[in-house]
C-alpha cells in the first residue's frame, strides 16, 4: 500500500509540471505565440512592400492580425487592462496612431477605410450582432421591456445637459456653447447620423457653412467617444465588485439570450449569415420609405419576427451561432478598422484643453448616471442601463457601440446600444432644432 502511494505521488509530481507548462503556453487569437509572430512578420512585410492583396483579403488580414496584436497587448498591460478599456482601446487608438504618425502607408489606410465604409464591413458586423442577439432573446421579456427603454434614454439626455451646463458655468463656457456645441454632438448618434445633419441644422439657423460647424463638432464627438469607452470598462469593474448593480449582460431579470447548443453547426452558421444579410437588406429597403434609420427599422423588424415566433428554430439558432462567431472572430479586427477609418487622433489631441475636457467628461458622466438612475427606477440593472442608454448615446454611433460594448464585455447588448444610438440620436436632432430657436 505504501509503495502504491509513493508511486502515485511520483506520478503527480511528474504530471503537475506538465499541466503548468500547458497553462503557461502563450497564444494570440488561439495561435501559439511563435507561430503568430511569424504571421505578424509576414503581414507587415506585405504591408510595407505594398504587396498586400487588394480588397477584402488584404484588408481583413491586416485588420485581424494587427487588431489581435493590439488587443493582446492591451489586455495584458497594467492599468490599461483594468481601467482604460484594455484591448479595445489599444486596438482603436493604436491603429489611429499608426495613421496619425504616418507609419501605416497611405495605400493601406485607404484600403482599410474603403473596406470599412464602402465595403460595408461595419454593417456586416452589426447586422450579425443585431439579428443573432435579438433572435436569441426571450420573446416574452422582449415584449415586457417595450417602451420603457426610452425612459433611461431621456434620463441620459437630461443628465448630460445638466452636468454640461453646471460644469460649463464653472469653467467659463456659455450655456449655448456647453449645450449646443459640445453636449448635443456627443449625444447625437455619431458622425453620419448625428454631427453631419446637426451641422446642417446649425448652418440653417446660424449662417455659417456646414463644414465650419463640423470642424467644431468633431473634437467633442471624438473625445466623448474616448471617455465612453473608458467609463464602460470602469462600469465592468464596478459590476465585478458590486454584483447587485449588474445583470452581467442582462438588461433586466429574465431578459437574456436563449442558450443554444455549444457545438457550432456549419449548416446553421450558413443560415445565420443569410438571415443577418436579409434582415439588414429589408431594413435598407424600408428605410427608403420610412423616415427612420435603417438600423432602427432592422431592430424593430427582427424583434417583431421574434415576438410573433415566425421563424423556425434552425434559423433562430443559426443566427445566434453566427453572431457568437462574428463577435469572437472579428471584434478586434473591426476595432482596428474603426481606429483607421473613423478616429481622428489629431482632432482629439487638439481638443485637450482642461476646460473642454472637463465639459466633455461631464457630458458623458451625466449621460451614464442619468441612464443608470432612471433605468433602475423602471426595473433595469443600472450598469447595463448606463452602458446602453447612456454611454452608447455618448459615443460615435455604430463604431462607438462596438468599442463601448467590447470594453464592457457585453456585446450581447448591441440591439439596445443601437436603439440608443439611432432612435436616441433622432431625438437629439429634434432637440437641436428646438433649442436653436430658443437660443
Amino acid at each position: 500500500m505504501e509503495a502504491l502511494e509513493r508511486t502515485v505521488k511520483k506520478q503527480s509530481l511528474h504530471t503537475l509540471p506538465e499541466e503548468s507548462k500547458q497553462k503557461r503556453k502563450v497564444s494570440v487569437f488561439h495561435i501559439p505565440l511563435p507561430i503568430f509572430a511569424v504571421v505578424l512578420l509576414l503581414t507587415l512585410a506585405a504591408v510595407f512592400t505594398e504587396t498586400l492583396p487588394a480588397g477584402m483579403i488584404g484588408s481583413l488580414l491586416i485588420m485581424m492580425v494587427i487588431g489581435e496584436t493590439f488587443g493582446w497587448i492591451g489586455d495584458r498591460t497594467p492599468i490599461v487592462k483594468s481601467y482604460l478599456g484594455g484591448g479595445a482601446i489599444v486596438a482603436i487608438f493604436g491603429s489611429a496612431y499608426l495613421v496619425y504618425s504616418g507609419i501605416l502607408p497611405d495605400t493601406m489606410v485607404t484600403q482599410v477605410d474603403e473596406f470599412m465604409t464602402t465595403g460595408g464591413f461595419l454593417d456586416f458586423y452589426i447586422a450579425a450582432l443585431i439579428t443573432g442577439s435579438i433572435l436569441g432573446m426571450n420573446s416574452q421579456m422582449l415584449v415586457k421591456i417595450g417602451l420603457r427603454y426610452f425612459a433611461p434614454i431621456f434620463g441620459a439626455i437630461a443628465g448630460a445637459v445638466l452636468f454640461a451646463a453646471i460644469i460649463g458655468q464653472i469653467v467659463g463656457f456659455t450655456l449655448q456653447d456647453a449645450v449646443l456645441v459640445i453636449t448635443l454632438p456627443i449625444m447625437g448618434g455619431g458622425m453620419g447620423a448625428g454631427a453631419v445633419p446637426m451641422a446642417q441644422v446649425y448652418s440653417e439657423f446660424l449662417g455659417q457653412p456646414a463644414s465650419y460647424y463640423i470642424s467644431i463638432l468633431v473634437p467633442a464627438l471624438a473625445l466623448g467617444n474616448v471617455f465612453a469607452i473608458v467609463m464602460a470598462s470602469m462600469l465592468h469593474k464596478l459590476g465585478q465588485r458590486v454584483p447587485t448593480l449588474t445583470g452581467n449582460g442582462k438588461l433586466m431579470d429574465g431578459f437574456e439570450e436563449t442558450k443554444t447548443t455549444t457545438t457550432f453547426d456549419l449548416k446553421k452558421l450558413g443560415v445565420g449569415v443569410l438571415a443577418a444579410m436579409l434582415f439588414f437588406t429589408v431594413g435598407q429597403l424600408l428605410g427608403v420609405i420610412l423616415p427612420i434609420h435603417p438600423y432602427a427599422i432592422m431592430i424593430l423588424l427582427v424583434a417583431a419576427v421574434k415576438i410573433m415566433n415566425l421563424l423556425p428554430s434552425t434559423i433562430v439558432e443559426g443566427a445566434s451561432q453566427w453572431y457568437q462567431f462574428v463577435a469572437k472572430a472579428f471584434t478586434l479586427a473591426l476595432l482596428f478598422g474603426i481606429g483607421v477609418a473613423y478616429t481622428d487622433l489629431g482632432a482629439v489631441l487638439n481638443a485637450l484643453t482642461l476646460q473642454y475636457v472637463l465639459i466633455v467628461f461631464g457630458v458623458v458622466g451625466g449621460a451614464m448616471l442619468g441612464a443608470g438612475i432612471i433605468g433602475r427606477l423602471v426595473g433595469f440593472y443600472p450598469i447595463e442601463s448606463s452602458i446602453t442608454a447612456g454611454l452608447c448615446m455618448a459615443n460615435m454611433g455604430g463604431t462607438g457601440d462596438v468599442a463601448v460594448l467590447s470594453a464592457a464585455k457585453r456585446m450581447q447588448l448591441m440591439p439596445f446600444a443601437q436603439i440608443a444610438s439611432r432612435l436616441g440620436g433622432a431625438v437629439i436632432l429634434l432637440l437641436a432644432g428646438l433649442l436653436m430657436s430658443f437660443f
